[in-house]
């Protein structure tokens, strides 16, 4: 149970109305038992009436008036059941919404590291799957826990008091029940917990599937992945039917041994009857007795399935907000970025990977300047980009944001000042004028028009049968290469932040559409600092500064003409790609 006390916040929150439920599931129940004494009322009034103990016109009164009372506390105990459903179902589903709110939260505050170790299926398994079975505790558990409990302690005194010996022969069968159904819900756990797991599995394995169906196609893989999701679905069938193999056992039983509780009210009560010890009425009210104790005693088994499930569950959710972000956002004070960025003796090494991307790198650009970051592939240029925005901390070494530690600094307020452009364009689900309008919330369709011109994008979207209210497909799949990365340009600059980091975002366009788009980024980021990673000369040789890095190191820096006149990387790299232009 330590782990569900987690939930404890969330039951403070709602107190009132689950005091409330839990009154009335009370009175609920209270209501229900009148009925049973009343039958017994009323087959004693039918039996002296057969007897002429009583006048017909007596018996018809007394009869009508024990209808009315049964009716009436049916009805009661319905009305209250459906207001005690309400308050309590109700509670765990606000419960269920306030925990997968949190989740979520938290997922996000997590670092990048943290995806990397943990599957996207998994993830949304946790969210899902473990918190309905969560929400099962909050809600359905303490409500039929609250229900047998208030019968437990109502109904076995009454039967005691009114027939000992007949109460002690009924009850007899169903201690076994419980503890049969528990040792049940044991096994029904332990299986639960083993396809709860393979479901993660499965949807992990069907989300990359749908991901990378391109892949699969151009690859003529498809009867290889028909084959692995043969072999889950082989897996989880079988996971599946043992798991209602032990299922199948439960209701049986139950009614195995209230049919055991059944023939015993009316053997040995039938025998005191006939001793004269008891009314047959009573024969009638421990029958209706048994059945109502019949689902209590069978959920006693099925609330500690419930418990245990959930316990489980909330285990591995705890497992995840326990997580703490290695990123922390402990801000000094008020900082307004302008848009310096400083490295100093920066080292920094991938967790997941232990690759050493930088090595002991200082740099300094200017407010407003546009820097440009060369290099081979795997030389750390990316990297330089994610320390700006902080979506990783430097191993060792500093950077500074207008002669501030970086870790200073809110980091809400830092990102809002960035407008990135990463290398592989992330697009949503959504419509290219949603998609833009992601970097600025209020852009009017005017803005978002003039954007797209300066991304070089307007005429392609024009070119649509929706123009700008075209749907994309999943991670913008609907676009080429070259048309996701220039929406994601254009979403960047329509936020017109301080800073601009640029991830070798035009590579997947044609040289003439390069140097258009780069000279309308010229302009909208003037008097912007500017980070642009790539791989062409022709994207960096206007920069006010270029930073050339091998091997995690700044091996050269300076203007292009600068780098020009030296012997080394860049001008071999400038030689090499203006003879493969001009041939």
């Amino acid at each position: 149970m330590k782990e569900l006390k987690h939930l404890n916040k969330y039951f403070k929150k709602y107190w009132l109305k689950l005091f409330f439920g839990i009154i009335i599931t009370i009175v609920a129940r209270l209501f229900q038992l009148i009925m049973p004494s009343y039958v017994n009322n009323s087959i004693t009034v039918v039996e002296q009436y057969i007897k002429a103990e009583i006048e017909k016109s007596t018996a018809q009164e007394l009869l009508l008036e024990y209808i009315l009372i049964i009716v009436g506390a049916a009805l009661l105990s319905g009305f209250f059941t459906f207001l005690m459903r309400q308050l309590i179902i109700n509670i765990s589903r606000y419960i269920e919404y306030d925990l997968k709110n949190e989740i979520f939260d938290h997922y996000q505050k997590l670092s990048l590291n943290f995806y990397k170790k943990n599957r996207t299926g998994d993830l949304m398994n946790r969210i899902s799957e473990d918190v309905n079975e969560v929400r099962m505790y909050a809600g359905p558990a303490i409500m039929y826990g609250i229900q047998t409990l208030t019968l437990f302690a109502c109904l076995i005194p009454l039967m005691f008091i009114k027939a000992p010996t007949l109460a002690a022969y009924t009850l007899l069968p169903l201690p076994f029940l419980s503890v049969l159904i528990y040792q049940i819900s044991k096994v029904i756990h332990k299986r639960s917990t083993i396809v709860q797991q393979y479901l993660s599995t499965l949807s992990t394995f069907t989300q990359e599937i749908f991901s990378g169906v391109s892949v699969i196609k151009a690859y003529a893989l498809e009867p290889q992945t028909n084959e692995d999701l043969e072999k889950l679905a082989i897996e989880g069938k079988e996971k599946s039917v043992s798991l209602a193999k032990v299922n199948a056992w439960f209701f049986p039983l139950m009614i195995l041994l209230i049919g055991i509780s059944n023939i015993l009210v009316i053997y040995i009560g039938g025998k005191q009857y006939l001793a004269g010890e008891i009314e047959v009425g009573l024969i009638a009210e421990f029958i209706l007795y048994v059945n109502m104790l019949t689902w209590p005693v069978a959920i006693v088994g099925w609330l500690t399935s419930i418990v245990q499930r959930a316990a489980a569950s909330q285990e591995r959710i705890n497992e995840f907000l326990n997580q703490e972000s290695e990123i922390k956002n402990m801000p000094t004070h008020e900082h307004t970025v302008k848009g310096k960025i400083e490295f100093k003796d920066v080292d920094f090494t991938y967790q997941d990977t232990n690759i050493n991307a930088l090595k002991h790198l200082s740099f300094t650009i200017n407010e407003g300047e546009t820097t440009a970051i060369i290099g081979k592939t795997g030389s750390g240029k990316s990297t330089i980009l994610d320390l700006v925005a902080r979506l990783y901390d430097t191993t060792s070494g500093e950077i500074l944001i207008d002669d501030e530690p970086i870790k200073n600094i809110d980091l809400t307020s830092l990102r809002e000042s960035i407008g990135a452009v990463p290398q592989d364009a992330f697009l949503f689900s959504d419509s290219i004028k949603n998609n833009i309008k992601f970097g600025k919330e209020d852009a009017t369709d005017q803005e978002i028009m003039d954007i797209a011109k300066d991304a070089v994008v307007h005429e392609n979207i024009m070119g649509f049968s929706k123009k700008y209210d075209t749907v994309l497909g999943e991670r913008g799949i609907t676009l080429s290469g070259g048309q996701k990365q220039r929406v994601s340009i254009a979403r960047a600059l329509i936020k017109k932040p301080q800073i601009y980091l640029f991830d070798d975002c035009l590579s997947a366009v044609d040289t003439e559409t390069e140097e258009e788009i780069l000279n309308n980024l010229k302009k909208a980021s003037k008097n912007r600092t500017t980070l642009i990673v790539s791989h062409r000369v022709s994207s960096a040789k206007n920069a006010d500064k270029i930073l050339v890095l091998d091997d995690g190191r700044l091996i050269q820096e300076g203007t292009h003409d600068e780098l020009n006149t030296r012997e080394g990387y860049y001008k071999e790299l400038y030689s090499k790609q203006l003879s493969e232009k001009e041939s």
